[in-house]
């Protein structure tokens, strides 16, 4: 398997099944799936964090806010691995419940990952509302 494969493989399954038990209220999702060694940058659509302790706080913050996800849809735009480092360029298309009440909402996602201990963990991640989505 190639390393681009091997890593496509790990974002449309690991990755991917993290953030769903993240929208389904499981503030753990992102355990196995995000680096828990610094550096470590989050610009969500929420909140943000600067390194990976306060990252894991944000995580934990949406595991209460969210549940009940009905979907997410990933559109990759873009993607590149270079040895142990790593990028995505996505639209996440999602549709859950926050703080309960039914949301539908698309992010415009950035994310870089490296490679620790031979599995890939996302160490920086931007994502922000698309505004071609609302109309905007």
């Amino acid at each position: 398997m190639t390393e681009d494969a091997e890593f496509l493989r790990w974002f449309e399954t690991t990755w991917l099944d993290g953030e769903l038990a993240v929208h389904n209220g499981d503030g753990r999702g992102r355990d196995e799936t995000w680096s828990r060694t610094d550096p470590v940058t989050l610009f969500g659509a929420w909140k943000n964090a600067t390194n990976a302790a306060e990252a894991f706080e944000v995580f934990g913050v949406l595991g209460e806010i969210f549940s009940g996800v009905v979907d997410e849809d990933i559109d990759l735009l873009a993607h590149g691995v270079s040895g142990d480092l790593a990028y995505t360029v996505h639209r996440e298309h999602t549709r859950t419940s926050v703080r309960g009440e039914a949301r539908d909402y698309v992010l415009r996602t950035t994310q870089v990952y490296r490679r620790e201990g031979g599995t890939w963990k996302v160490v920086h991640r931007h994502a922000d509302s698309d505004p071609a989505a609302d109309g905007s």
